[in-house]
């Protein structure tokens, strides 16, 4: 027996769904909040300091 679809329900799930991926693509594309972008940075920063502070010197030859 065949299954009857409702053409108006699944445009707009077809449309709903291609709206979706949209969202994740920018999401992805433009990443995080600036907050979490900052604390990032200053983490590695951090990080960076120190592991030059760890560092040793090589003498000039």
């Amino acid at each position: 027996m065949t299954r009857i679809i409702n053409l108006r329900q699944a445009r707009k799930a077809r449309d709903r769904d291609a709206r979706r991926a949209k969202g994740d693509a920018n999401a992805a594309l433009h990443g995080e909040a600036k907050p979490l972008r900052d604390a990032r940075q200053a983490e590695r920063d951090r990080a960076a300091r120190v592991l030059d502070a760890h560092r040793r010197d090589t003498p000039d030859e």
